[in-house]
């Protein structure tokens, strides 16, 4: 999935002397910051071909996809059959497998690279092996360890280490929900990919009196802060992604964010230098499709509809699509024998991946 870089990512690349200005040839100007669903797969969707390789890396996962392709076809269908009794088990048990079944096996092997990355960080942040990390672990696995009041004495640019690792402290205190300070493998997910979890997107406030953001308190959708509370940005309800995109670009701290910040985190001029054309497509793109209620600035709302743009549920639409060509007796739901009755849909084997790669060969003739 595409998403603005993490703040570890941040800290890895400025680690390594990484600096510079966007360039205007690097690709479309603003999208590391928008948050778009990755396709399902890079493969056509050519069914009408005989190509199923779409449907295979969207229902297994493109690893998983690429194993099958290896198998004979008696031995894809017999792992197929077990994936069918997995799907069932995992719901209802009904000895069939619905809409919403299948829809639910496929969002889960499109996350397996999610897992994978977190299982992979696991062993670095989880330094004493207790099955928890805590957050003096990750802190100090990711940006070292320091003596208090001496954090970044000895690196340059100390304030923006500093900036970055009290974002990271807030995301951990967002996802650590039960508030011990210690993050199970669920609350680190949330924490390293907040973009899938909507708890992640609740309001962040700080008390007065509070050095922001040490001690952030959640606020649920339709109850109001405490008295006195100083809330972060303009909208009642602004998500917390959405927060640290305001606080990056809202420069003169209005809880807006104005043309000109827009423009500032995608392009520093020289002096005397003539602004490029792009920049100034940028400010009509901000003006006719980011500025909605055309007021000349982006509120949270807006800054949401950019970031998070509404997306397409391409889990559902797949299993809609798998339902349709397998449902042969029309009754809105799967058999088993439905389903490997049209196997080679689902997934690839040598034999059909042979018959794949004769067809590319005869279509390049």
């Amino acid at each position: 999935m595409m998403w603005r870089p993490s703040v570890l990512l941040l800290l890895l690349l400025l680690r390594h002397g990484a600096q510079g200005k966007p360039s205007p040839d690097a690709g479309p100007h603003g999208q590391g910051r928008v948050h778009q669903a990755a396709p399902l797969s890079d493969a056509p969707h050519d069914d009408a071909h005989g190509n199923f390789q779409y449907d295979h890396e969207a229902f297994l996962g493109r690893e998983v996809a690429k194993e099958f392709d290896q198998l004979t076809p008696e031995e894809s269908q017999a792992r197929l059959g077990r994936i069918v009794d997995r799907m069932d088990r995992a719901g209802d048990g009904d000895g069939w497998v619905s809409l919403a079944e299948l829809r639910a096996w496929i969002a889960h092997t499109q996350q397996r690279h999610i897992r994978d990355s977190v299982s992979a960080a696991w062993d670095t942040y989880d330094t004493d092996r207790d099955g928890r990390v805590g957050w003096e672990e990750l802190r100090n696995a990711t940006y070292g360890h320091y003596a208090p009041g001496e954090e970044f004495h000895d690196v340059e640019d100390a304030e923006t280490y500093k900036k970055m690792l009290a974002r990271d402290e807030r995301r951990f205190r967002v996802a650590d929900q039960d508030g011990d300070s210690m993050a199970t493998r669920e609350e680190l997910t949330a924490f390293l990919h907040p973009e899938e979890f909507p708890h992640m997107r609740d309001i962040v406030i700080a008390l007065p009196g509070a050095k922001f953001p040490r001690e952030p308190l959640t606020l649920t959708p339709g109850v109001q802060p405490p008295p006195g509370a100083r809330v972060i940005g303009p909208q009642p309800q602004c998500p917390f992604l959405l927060q640290e995109t305001l606080e990056d670009l809202d420069r003169n701290k209005d809880g807006y964010v104005q043309v000109e910040e827009y423009i500032a985190d995608l392009y520093s001029a020289e002096p005397g230098e003539e602004e490029p054309a792009w920049v100034q497509t940028e400010r009509q793109q901000f003006r006719d499709f980011r500025d909605l209620n055309k007021d000349g600035h982006l509120d949270g709302s807006e800054v949401g509809h950019w970031v998070l743009p509404p997306a397409q549920d391409q889990p559902l639409v797949e299993a809609n699509h798998l339902l349709h060509e397998s449902d042969t007796d029309k009754d809105g739901r799967l058999s088993k024998a439905e389903i490997l009755g049209n196997w080679n849909m689902f997934v690839g084997s040598q034999a059909t991946n042979y018959g794949e790669d004769l067809t590319r060969h005869h279509d390049e003739l």
